[in-house]
């Protein structure tokens, strides 16, 4: 009897992860299911938000009027009991009206800095694209090194920090483009789409069924900063295999020598999706990176980082197209 009881003991070893992804695991289900409350599909939208909290990424979530996106972000930041701040971008916002400004006190008779809204940890920013360069830029700084700098003292933010902005890719009057630089510090643009026909149904059944009850107070806070920033440092220590790694930069390089591409994606591209998969892994109770997980953050993590040439675009090819035919002609390691 000993050595069966032994037996079984190895055999249970063998599928045991190296990082206990439990608590994670259990964790992530919460949040899918308390969004699930109000918002009825865009899965793949809610999984790619939590694997960018996760990662400590950003992302852009563009998509027309009215399919969800501010009340998703709005969601996920009301399931987590953490700072949140909403900045609506507007053509006539300054960087002063996001990062904060000096204040001179007369009783001091010195400058003191006022804290913007960029000061919290979850930044929900509605139609990034309505602001000018110079208020856009102003994100610059916060968004890849978590610190501000005004008046030559530099400010740190709190952790965790994540910024959610949202962009209508129809209506171009009164817009103005994000740079490229910009576009690369988001982890994630996420393309949102209409809801099939079952899930309309179901959001008007929903809808009807409210009465006079608000959406968002459905939602219960339960997760803290302080968890949050040990799972973020838990999916760093995700397992990557080397010849994964070489996967990675194959599928970066060949997008800078794509012959429909007039710009290939940076190194920083590479790191992004390596945190990605490592986050996708993780959501999936894994503690080891798999091709398909690097499969599944290519496409979002890459379709804002590279252009289309001038021809191609005309003819209507886009660039989540061509990374699909790119991720399909590299070799997958086994």
């Amino acid at each position: 009897m000993p050595s069966a009881e032994n037996h079984d003991d190895s055999n249970n070893l063998q599928f045991q992860n190296r990082l206990d992804l439990s608590e994670l695991q259990n964790h992530v289900q919460k949040i899918k299911s308390e969004i699930g409350k109000v918002i009825v599909g865009q899965t793949d939208m809610v999984d790619m938000l939590i694997a960018s909290l996760l990662a400590k990424g950003h992302s852009l979530i563009e998509g027309v009027p009215g399919v969800a996106k501010t009340v998703t972000a709005k969601l996920l930041a009301k399931s987590l009991s953490v700072g949140f701040s909403r900045i609506q971008f507007t053509p006539d916002l300054m960087p002063s009206d996001i990062l904060g400004t000096s204040i001179f006190n007369l009783k001091t008779s010195e400058f003191e800095f006022k804290k913007g809204p960029i000061f919290s940890n979850m930044i929900l920013i509605d139609e990034i694209n309505r602001s000018p360069a110079k208020t856009q830029a102003a994100l610059f700084e916060v968004m890849e090194e978590q610190q501000i700098t005004i008046d030559g003292n530099k400010f740190k933010l709190d952790s965790p920090f994540m910024v959610l902005a949202t962009q209508n890719p129809v209506e171009q009057e009164g817009t103005y483009r994000l740079p490229e630089a910009q576009l690369d510090r988001f982890l994630f643009k996420i393309d949102v789409d209409y809801p099939n026909l079952d899930e309309e149904i179901e959001i008007i059944t929903r809808e009807h069924a409210l009465k006079d009850k608000v959406k968002i107070d459905e939602i219960t806070s339960f997760l803290t900063a302080e968890q949050i920033t040990k799972y973020q440092n838990l999916v760093t220590q995700i397992i990557v295999e080397q010849h994964l790694i070489k996967y990675i930069a194959q599928l970066i390089v060949a997008t800078r020598s794509n012959q429909f591409l007039y710009l290939g994606a940076s190194p920083r591209a590479s790191i992004a999706i390596l945190k990605a998969s490592k986050a996708f892994a993780a959501i999936n109770g894994r503690d080891f990176v798999t091709p398909e997980d690097i499969k599944r953050a290519a496409i979002p993590v890459l379709h804002h980082r590279v252009i289309v040439t001038p021809e191609r675009e005309m003819e209507g090819i886009s660039s989540k197209q061509i990374i699909k035919q790119i991720i399909e002609t590299v070799e997958i390691p086994r």
